[in-house]
């Protein structure tokens, strides 16, 4: 996180879930169905709407441990939409405010984990790329989705900008878990664009037997 970029402290519930990161500026959808994350969703929305994205960290030797350690950065997302459905289950969707660092798991006898966290209050919608630098995550970007087989609506994505594009591609890319939590730590902006270009040529390459995307 970047370290002149002011913070707040605050509790917050957290969501560990593997392989789900949030990004600044984005929406996840979620769909909510065990009993400890029911109570969570009921709890937040009657409090801030807000729940701390992060994933579950396993260290070595440590791979039994329950609950999972954590990483130490994650996001705070804000529901911005929500549906209630039978049996306690909800559908979720989060926009991203801000990247949090845990300062230490709280004790609680609530079924969920919560934190104290540093809340990073830095506004990332105004950080810019230069020329060049826009210009090669857009030709990566355009080479890696024809390798995939994605459809993009170029002109739409030329609108974005700067933040929500490489926001964009760190949140959607079939990038591992590592990778997009590496993402999620790289600051400032164009530290995150040259990553994110970088394992799209990395993560792009493929196996001349079947096809597919291969880390060789």
């Amino acid at each position: 996180m970047g370290e002149t970029a002011p913070l707040t402290i605050q509790r917050i519930a957290i969501f560990p879930l593997p392989g789900a990161v949030l990004f600044p500026g984005l929406h996840l959808p979620l769909h909510i169905f065990e009993p400890r994350y029911s109570a969570m969703v009921q709890e937040v929305l009657a409090r801030d709407r807000q729940i701390g994205m992060i994933q579950p960290r396993q260290l070595p030797g440590e791979e039994s441990r329950e609950p999972p350690a954590l990483y130490d950065v994650g996001c705070v997302g804000r529901i911005v939409d929500v549906e209630a459905l039978d049996e306690g289950r909800f559908n979720l969707v989060l926009e991203g405010v801000a990247r949090f660092r845990v300062r230490r798991e709280l004790d609680v006898v609530t079924p969920f984990r919560q934190v104290e966290a540093e809340i990073e209050t830095e506004i990332e919608d105004d950080a810019v790329l230069s020329s060049i630098e826009r210009a090669s995550l857009e030709r990566e970007a355009k080479r890696f989705a024809a390798r995939q087989g994605y459809v993009v609506d170029w002109d739409s994505v030329g609108q974005l900008d700067d933040a929500t594009l490489v926001n964009g591609i760190a949140q959607v890319a079939p990038f591992d878990a590592a990778a997009k939590q590496a993402l999620l730590e790289a600051t400032p902006i164009d530290a995150r664009a040259e990553l994110v270009v970088q394992l799209m040529q990395f993560f792009g390459r493929y196996d001349s037997d079947d096809g597919r995307a291969t880390l060789q």
